[in-house]
C-alpha cells in the first residue's frame, strides 16, 4: 500500500491506477428543505435516514447509495438543453415507469419522455435539478 506523501520511483508511478469500488452518494442542492423533502421523500418515496451533521439538510437512502439535499441560498440549475436527458442528472430506476408517471403527474410535477425512445422519463425536482426515471 502506498502512503500519502511517499515518493514513489518512475517504475512505481506506472503501476499504480486508482480504482474506483462504489459510488456512495450524490449531493443535490436545495433552496427549501421542506419542499425538497416532500418530492423526494413523498413524491419519489426515497427513504430519509438520520444524519448528524449540524448543516442544514437531509438524506436519503436508496439501497447502497445515499441522497445527500443540501440547503442552499441559490441553485446553480441552468439546463441549457431542451432535452432534460442532455443536461446534468441524476437516475433512478424505478419498478414501474407508468406507475412513477402516474404519480409525479397526480403532484403537477412536468415530465419529459426519453428522447432515445427507451424505457425512462425526465422531471425535476423543486429547484430545477433534473431527475431520471428509468424502467430496467
Amino acid at each position: 500500500m502506498v502512503q500519502i506523501g511517499q515518493n514513489l520511483n518512475k517504475f512505481d508511478r506506472i503501476l499504480l491506477t486508482m480504482q474506483i469500488t462504489q459510488s456512495l452518494h450524490t449531493a443535490i442542492l436545495v433552496t427549501d428543505l421542506k419542499r425538497s423533502e416532500h418530492f423526494y421523500g413523498k413524491v419519489l418515496g426515497l427513504s430519509k435516514i438520520d444524519r448528524s451533521l449540524k448543516y442544514s439538510g437531509a438524506w436519503y437512502q436508496v439501497d447502497n447509495y445515499q441522497i445527500h439535499l443540501i440547503v442552499a441560498t441559490t441553485v446553480p440549475t441552468k439546463n441549457p438543453n431542451e432535452k432534460w436527458g442532455r443536461n446534468p442528472h441524476i437516475a433512478f430506476s424505478v419498478a414501474d415507469l407508468d406507475t412513477a408517471k402516474l404519480e409525479l403527474l397526480n403532484h403537477n410535477y412536468r415530465i419529459q419522455a426519453s428522447a432515445s425512445g427507451r424505457a425512462a422519463l425526465f422531471t425535476q425536482d423543486p429547484d430545477g435539478n433534473i431527475i431520471e426515471l428509468s424502467q430496467q
